[in-house]
């Protein structure tokens, strides 16, 4: 009897085994780009280079309608790591702008997540949520992130050479304005960095960005600019993508890309404006989604962390409020109705403002309308200058442009006909239901949701948090320098 209960020990010993060999844990590798919207041709943009992005959507699924929580760096990355919005896990805003975890989420981050799940976890890149020294990475690599051909050397090397399962986090730092990091004189986003891209786009190739119409000579050369970061950035995700597949863990591995808010002009970072909140992302999930898959799914960054956590296997924990992408070609599986919100970029000014969607209608709240005015753009004053010029006197541009440096309490777009937010219907009797049921939505949400701004002591508090922003810039070495995960980082100049 002994001696059969033995053998049958082993017998299942040995079967666990060869089901772990045949089953083993799923790799995954999450990419993000700072700064890039849908400035992508699998989008539909005509103008964008991205033949590397648009092959990856071939091999997996796109969300056609996929947004950050808040359109600005930290903020949108805690989000990421936390599957919370930012209203409810305290990173109101940039690191720089003293903003950091609430306490109790710094343990439900997805590196400490899955390094207590037996995973090896890296980084690559910029992390800049705050306090970084609470999240539990194995490695933390170091590149010039625009240097994308040695990010994929760096990144390489690292696959390769991990032991299985891991969690790798790669973050490129185009199409970012560059800052103070070495650069030409005029160029706010470098045409060519270390020779890529090999043919850059000329001004005269490129039109205005559809969010602002403005067809200036300086801002058609700034966004021609941008247009050329987006092409590194894909080749970048190329090169990253080769060096996976060359290391023969491509079919065990959920890789997801995503941008981490839109371009850096008015109406786009920093705002909740399409512009700035919609994001590509696309995902190659083996044995759950299939080549070419394409939904219109609501889905969010927030569900960056639940997805993460289900393709491992992992428990999603009770208080996460996005949801896996496993279930999103049926649409109506996924959600109803999504939101997005703003509180800070970096401190100054406080011009909290909450969003929600349906498949067809958008709401705008901005909650502080007529008692503090939004940052002008985090390009500056130069583009509502532009759309102040005698040039666009009278025009739609400069209509558009003095409602975003002065929202009313509501704005309601009707995004399938008018897809940029170039006519608020708020105030039109004939959509009054649309914006009362929208309205109803989005307090629902907010209450689900804690979400501090319900309260005029919450409010006060968060206001209370104002101040001067500090920069993170440090001296980088030139942008030839490399070595094998040892070059310093550039820093931008609002990260």
């Amino acid at each position: 009897m002994k001696r059969t209960f033995l053998l049958l020990l082993v017998f299942i010993s040995a079967w666990l085994s060869a089901s772990a060999a045949e089953n083993p844990k799923v790799n995954v590798l999450l990419i993000t780009s700072d700064d890039l919207g849908v400035q992508v041709g699998c989008y539909g943009d005509k103008v964008a280079r991205t033949p590397n992005l648009d092959a990856m959507a071939k091999k997996g699924r796109l969300f056609e309608n996929a947004y950050v929580a808040q359109a600005s760096c930290s903020p949108s990355r805690s989000a990421m790591f936390t599957g919370i919005y930012p209203h409810a896990n305290g990173q109101y805003g940039l690191v720089n702008g003293g903003f950091a975890l609430h306490e109790p989420l710094r343990a439900q981050t997805i590196p400490a997540l899955l390094k207590n799940a037996g995973y090896s976890t890296a980084l690559l890149g910029k992390l800049h949520v705050a306090p970084e020294n609470t999240f539990p990475f194995d490695q933390r690599l170091k590149s010039d992130m625009r240097d994308v051909k040695n990010v994929a050397k760096v990144a390489g090397a690292y696959i390769r050479e991990t032991q299985e399962p891991f969690f790798f986090m790669v973050n490129f730092a185009d199409p970012h304005v560059m800052g103070r990091s070495p650069r030409p004189p005029d160029e706010a986003f470098p045409t060519q960095y270390e020779g890529i891209p090999e043919t850059p786009l000329k001004v005269g190739e490129v039109p205005p960005f559809p969010f602002q119409k403005i067809d200036t000579q300086e801002q058609i050369e700034r966004v021609t600019q941008y247009y050329n970061a987006v092409t590194r950035i894909d080749a970048g995700l190329g090169l990253l993508l080769a060096e996976l597949e060359a290391s023969g863990k491509m079919n065990n591995t959920l890789v997801l890309f995503v941008g981490d808010h839109g371009p850096p002009f008015v109406r786009g970072k920093t705002s909740c404006y399409e512009g700035g909140v919609k994001v590509p992302m696309l995902a190659l999930w083996p044995g759950v989604f299939t080549p070419g898959e394409r939904t219109p799914a609501l889905v969010g960054t927030v569900d960056l962390l639940p997805t993460i956590l289900d393709a491992t296997g992992q428990t999603i924990p009770g208080n996460v409020q996005g949801r896996s992408l496993r279930h999103t070609l049926d649409a109506s599986q996924h959600r109803q109705y999504l939101a997005t919100e703003f509180h800070f970029h970096g401190s100054i000014p406080f011009f909290p403002r909450r969003t929600i969607r349906d498949a067809r209608y958008k709401l705008i709240h901005n909650l502080l309308a007529g008692k503090a005015r939004p940052n002008s753009g985090i390009d500056g004053d130069a583009a509502l200058a532009m759309a102040r010029s005698e040039k666009f006197s009278g025009t739609e541009v400069a209509k558009l442009f003095e409602l975003a440096a002065n929202p009313p309490e509501f704005e309601l777009y009707d995004l399938q006909t008018d897809p940029w937010e170039w006519k608020d219907l708020a105030s039109q009797p004939e959509h009054a239901e649309t914006l009362k049921r929208l309205q109803t939505a989005l307090l629902e949400w907010r209450e689900n949701t804690k979400d501090p701004l319900l309260t005029p002591e919450g409010m006060a508090a968060m206001k209370a948090m104002e101040k001067p922003m500090t920069h993170l810039n440090t001296p980088a070495k030139k942008p030839g320098a490399k070595g094998k995960g040892k070059t310093a980082p550039k820093k931008d100049a609002d990260e």
